[in-house]
C-alpha cells in the first residue's frame, strides 16, 4: 500500500468532517489527475487516507470509478520531519515503527507528503562477524537503505557473532586466524594465514572452509578448525536474513530465506540481494 512516489498522493484540504459517508460524497462523480492514486484529506488537524481507482484512458483528468477509505482520523498519526525522504520506503518504515498500529502520514524533505500503513514494515535480519567493528555488512545495509536502492520498507535488525568468543574455545597452544587485518587477537600464540607463518605449535584454525583449504594447500596437513562463516552459522528459523560468504565471488545468491553476498560486497550488491530476497517470487 506504500505509494510508489509522493507524486501519486494528492493532498486536499476539505471543509467537512472526515467520515466515510462524507468522503464518499466528496469523491462521487469527481475526476482525479492521471497520477493520483491516493488522497490525503485534511480537515483542520484531522487526516484521512483514501485510495482511488479511475476510468481507463489517456486524459490528464479521469473519472473516479471507485475508492477505499484506508484510514480515518482516529487511526492516523501525522509526522512533520524534514529529514525524512518520503520517497524512500525504508525511511518511511523507520518512522512508522515508532507508531505501531497507526497509519502514518509524513511531511518530509522538500515538503513532500506520503504515508505508510500499519503492518507494512518488512523485518530483515542481518548477520555478520566482528571484529572489525562496525561490521561491514551493517554499514553496507545502512548505505543501501539510505540510497533508496531498496524497494521495500525495510527495518533491519543487526546480529553480530564475536569471533573472539569463538576463539576463546581454542584449547591448542596456538590459534590461526585468516588475516592480520581482521584485528583478531588471542591470549594464545596467534598466527595469521595470509602471512604464511611458520607454525611450529599445535594450532587451531578459526576460519571458514576456504581458509581450511588454503591451510591444506600451504602446509599439506590437516588442522582442527572452528567455523566462522556467517552463512554456516546463520540460524535456519524462517526469517529473511542477509549474510556474507567468500564462496560468493560477485553478485548474490538466494538460498531459501537466506541472501548471501560476497565478503567484499558493494552497496549495489547488498541492495540487489535485499530486493531479491524480499520479492514475492523469492
Amino acid at each position: 500500500m506504500l505509494p510508489g512516489h509522493c507524486k501519486d498522493v494528492a493532498v486536499k484540504r476539505v471543509d467537512f468532517e472526515l467520515t466515510r459517508e462524507n468522503i464518499e460524497r466528496e469523491v462521487r462523480g469527481k475526476k482525479a489527475y492521471t497520477r493520483c492514486d491516493h488522497y490525503v484529506l485534511r480537515h483542520g488537524d484531522d487526516i484521512a487516507v483514501v485510495e482511488i481507482t479511475k476510468a481507463e484512458g489517456k486524459d490528464l483528468f479521469r473519472l473516479i470509478t471507485g475508492h477505499r477509505v484506508l484510514a480515518l482520523p482516529d487511526n492516523v498519526t501525522f509526522v512533520n520531519d524534514e529529514s525524512v525522504d518520503v520517497i524512500n520506503p525504508s525511511a518511511m518504515a523507520r518512522v512508522a515503527e515508532a507508531h505501531p498500529g497507526r497509519t502514518v502520514v509524513v511531511e518530509g524533505l522538500f515538503g513532500h507528503i506520503s504515508f505508510v500503513m500499519p503492518d507494512e514494515i518488512v523485518r530483515l535480519e542481518v548477520l555478520d562477524v566482528v571484529p572489525p567493528r562496525p561490521s561491514k555488512l551493517s554499514v553496507l545495509v545502512e548505505r543501501a537503505l539510505a540510497s533508496g536502492l531498496v524497494h521495500f520498507p525495510v527495518v533491519p535488525r543487526y546480529e553480530e557473532i564475536d569471533l573472539m568468543d569463538i576463539a576463546s574455545a581454542v584449547t591448542t597452544p596456538a590459534v590461526i586466524f585468516p588475516c592480520e587485518a581482521s584485528g583478531l587477537t588471542s591470549d594464545k600464540k596467534a598466527y595469521y594465514l595470509d602471512q604464511v607463518p611458520d607454525v611450529k605449535e599445535e594450532a587451531t584454525l578459526v576460519g571458514c572452509d576456504l581458509s581450511g583449504r588454503i591451510h591444506s594447500s600451504l602446509y599439506h596437513r590437516d588442522i582442527a578448525r572452528l567455523e566462522m562463516c556467517p552463512q554456516e552459522l546463520a540460524p535456519r528459523d524462517g526469517r529473511k536474513r542477509l549474510v556474507k560468504c567468500c564462496r560468493v565471488r560477485d553478485g548474490f545468491q538466494i538460498k531459501g530465506d537466506l541472501a548471501v553476498v560476497p565478503w567484499g560486497a558493494t552497496v549495489q550488491e547488498v541492495a540487489d540481494a535485499i530486493n531479491a530476497l524480499l520479492s514475492p517470487a523469492a
